[in-house]
């Protein structure tokens, strides 16, 4: 599975919409984990649910792959998970350290290759992501190879429940 670039490819440019893909993870999920998908965060952020029973998963301002990304994260948290902020994991922002690096890459192959699923059925790019402009550079050769076997392991042993859906 690969994502063809639409530029590159010739196809005619479609305008995803951050707002249509809120409405769909809304039909997709709210009744059973009243889970809304908010844009407009200056960071992305998982706030599990206070008394009203409402999770929110918010992503980067009105960025569709962000919706994406953080759509991915989502589906791949356990219960236990979903029950913490940013389903319990740290988060180093940019400028992180070689070390600090390879760590955010090991937790961050198998949503990146859920990402890609989804990339490839809303018809967008995709391209793996180290997140560290400024930081110590990763391996991303390595990195974009844990991406696609990654992938490769969900084409041969399905997706997760609600990537499912």
């Amino acid at each position: 599975m690969r994502s063809e670039d639409p530029v590159a490819s010739g196809a005619p440019l479609k305008r995803h919409r951050s707002a249509d893909l809120e409405v769909l993870f809304g039909q997709c999920f709210w009744a059973r984990w009243h889970t809304r998908l908010d844009g407009g965060g200056s960071e992305p952020q998982y706030l599990p649910d206070t008394a009203n029973r409402l999770h929110r998963l918010i992503y980067r301002e009105d960025f569709f792959a962000s919706a994406l990304h953080e759509t991915a994260h989502w589906c791949i948290a356990g219960a236990q998970r979903r029950r913490q902020v940013d389903f319990g994991y740290w988060y180093l922002p940019d400028g992180r350290d070689a070390v600090a690096q390879r760590a955010f890459e090991a937790v961050e192959a198998r949503p990146q290759a859920l990402e890609w699923v989804f990339s490839v059925a809303a018809g967008v790019p995709f391209r793996p992501s180290a997140d560290n402009l400024t930081g110590a550079g990763g391996d991303g050769a390595a990195f974009a190879q844990a991406v696609a076997g990654a992938l490769h392991r969900y084409l041969e042993n399905g997706l997760p429940p609600r990537a499912a859906l």
